[in-house]
């Protein structure tokens, strides 16, 4: 596995080695010790799957308090564009983001720590997304933040008009709000 540093250093790019032939791939998704020779200590406690079409846009959310989590997300099948935003507010990238294109070809995934608020765009006609948390999900301490907020200005790399969002990512406000 690769681990690649993005604009914000602690969200990391993680790309397997791919082996590929005429039967198809193989690859390892999940290597806790190299995680951890990057991160350090982590314990997964929490897988989650989802199943969505072109332009369902789910997030921004995050976790508060005690309950935040760190992610580690990778697409199974079809293609997102995955995001994360910084908003511990002591750090010198708040408000900042990092968008990665996750794909069932590319295999790459993306490591969150805790402190963000993550969200995902689905760019193909059907998508299975993956994620593992190391912090059980605490419904009275969710939040989210408005995918389209103008002080952070996502670049979602897609007509506004497609995208789909839920009553409840319809509801979220800008960061200038939360916390």
């Amino acid at each position: 596995m690769k681990f690649i540093k993005t604009d914000i250093p602690d969200v990391l790019i993680i790309s397997p080695k791919i082996f590929r032939d005429e039967r198809g791939y193989f690859c390892e998704t999940f290597r806790q010790d190299e995680l951890e020779k990057q991160i350090g200590k982590v314990n997964f406690v929490q897988d989650n799957e989802s199943k969505s079409s072109l332009g369902v846009l789910r997030g921004l959310h995050y976790q508060r308090g005690e309950y935040a989590q760190a992610k580690l997300v990778r697409v199974i099948t079809g293609a997102v564009l995955d995001v994360a935003v910084d908003i511990r507010k002591e750090s010198p990238y708040y408000g900042k983001y990092v968008a990665v294109e996750l794909n069932e070809v590319n295999k790459l995934q993306l490591y969150i720590p805790r402190g963000f608020a993550h969200g995902f765009l689905v760019l193909s006609n059907s998508t299975i997304f993956s994620y593992k948390v190391d912090n059980v999900y605490s419904p009275e301490n969710e939040a989210g933040i408005l995918y389209n907020d103008p002080d952070i200005g996502i670049d979602w790399r897609v007509n506004p008009s497609i995208i789909k969002l839920s009553d409840k990512d319809k509801a979220l406000v800008p960061l200038s709000v939360c916390q």
